[in-house]
């Protein structure tokens, strides 16, 4: 993580093992057997992932309660995981990762020394999985695929190192040409540990002698809350909530996550268009990141803020809303189709109804048979009767009672067969030319 970046290497390069490399792996496997699975993920455990994921919790939790917390530090603290929370949104994700808006020098050090604080990785490291993860979305080369359960796409995918041959390709070379992003991936351990292992400790212990609160609090509970609560755009935001612009992939919209992640959790919009710089088109939406950096072209510091035509996201949320709408009507009872019927000439329809007693009307070139419907007519038994044998069309449509969009789904559930020819009238008529 901090080693000098070669800038000509994207993550396409990472990806292709050499063939020195492959063949040790092939012959690792021969020596050890093909089913020997546990020895093989023994080694692929990444300890570096182990300690953050677990080392910093179970470190808050022995030391925490016997650490008093004074309202300074929590004060601080808060104020620390803020600056971490919006290093990671405004800075690695919707600047960096995302080019949704351009950032002014004093604004670009700032959320590059800000997202170190946030204690996971360099830009490039976040960035190029990030990119993969849209590109791959819930697919084997997705780096934390929910597909793979809700623990591996929270922090699961941190904890063994990935299998090079199944990263996603992805293009990070404007990264490797930004001489910051360089720096910050050059010098990202030190800017690790100084802005989150040493400068909280100094302030608070400088500012009200509260060295080891600065130290329990403001580096380590903070950091465990700055992990979750980014980590869950990951998890959450792919399992909870709505899919009102597509519900091909797992991201989802819901108020719970995007509280917890300082607006990311409308990622349902997000993925359908991951180059706006707001998670979200409806204003009142929590989404403090798309309020800051709105703040922050005020002041000029930023600027070219990135947005989708509303055309374009009314037709995705229409287009999701007709697809939704299909579905369900698919799954309901609208008859037998058309297509399926038996075709039935006229005087085979007189003669089921004057003959054989069936309770069959014509209506529109179909044929209903009403006799379970008899009692429950809101019309009475008379007007079926009057309409046995009859093409009943303009009764059905105007011509006694204009019917109920109701009436015409229940009517669609009682067709028997289809009429040859249509309405009587067409019948006679082509009688006449036959005749003729």
């Amino acid at each position: 993580m901090n080693s000098p970046i070669n800038p000509t290497m994207n993550i396409g390069d990472a990806a292709m093992p050499s063939t020195k490399a492959t063949r040790k792996e092939l012959i690792s496997k021969v020596r050890h057997g093909f089913n020997s699975g546990s020895s093989y993920k023994k080694s692929n455990i990444n300890w570096r992932g182990v300690v953050f994921v677990f080392g910093i919790p179970l470190a808050g939790l022995l030391l925490a309660p016997s650490t008093p917390l004074r309202w300074q530090t929590f004060v601080f603290s808060a104020i620390c995981y803020s600056i971490a929370i919006t290093g990671i949104t405004a800075g690695y994700h919707r600047l960096w990762a995302h080019r949704s808006y351009e950032a002014g020098t004093l604004l670009r050090i700032y959320l590059a020394v800000a997202g170190a604080t946030a204690a996971q990785g360099s830009i490039r490291w976040w960035v190029r999985d990030h990119r993969a993860h849209h590109r791959y979305s819930d697919t084997d080369k997705d780096p934390y695929s929910v597909q793979d359960g809700l623990w591996h796409a929270h922090v699961g995918w941190l904890l063994f190192r990935k299998d090079k041959n199944k990263v996603g390709r992805t293009d990070v070379s404007d990264l490797d040409s930004d001489a910051l992003v360089v720096w910050q991936h050059r010098n990202f351990l030190a800017l690790l540990i100084a802005t989150v292992v040493v400068l909280p400790p100094i302030v608070c212990g400088l500012g009200w002698d509260d060295w080891r609160g600065g130290f329990v609090y403001g580096c380590l509970v903070r950091t465990f809350f700055v992990h979750q609560s980014t980590f869950c755009v990951n998890s959450l935001a792919h399992w909870l909530g709505s899919q009102p612009y597509d519900d091909a992939l797992t991201p989802r919209d819901h108020l719970v996550t995007a509280i917890i992640t300082f607006g990311e959790g409308y990622h349902n919009f997000h993925h359908e268009f991951p180059s706006d710089y707001r998670s979200s088109p409806v204003w009142y939406h929590w989404d403090p990141t798309k309020w800051l950096i709105s703040a922050l072209e005020s002041l000029g510091l930023a600027y070219g803020l990135k947005t989708f035509r509303q055309n374009e996201i009314d037709k995705r949320r229409l287009q999701q809303q007709q697809k939704t709408t299909s579905k369900k009507m698919s799954q309901l009872d609208w008859g037998v189709p058309l297509e399926c019927l038996p075709v039935v000439d006229w005087p085979t329809f007189k003669k089921e109804v004057d003959d054989n007693g069936k309770k069959w009307i014509a209506i529109g070139g179909v044929i209903y048979d009403v006799a379970d419907f008899m009692d429950r007519h809101p019309g009475g038994k008379s007007m079926l009767k009057m309409g046995m044998g009859k093409d009943a069309t303009q009764w059905f449509k105007g011509g006694v009672y204009n019917h109920s969009g109701n009436a015409h789904n229940l009517l669609a559930c009682m067709r028997t067969a289809v009429l040859r020819g249509g309405m009587e009238v067409e019948v006679y008529h082509d009688h006449d030319h036959h005749d003729q």
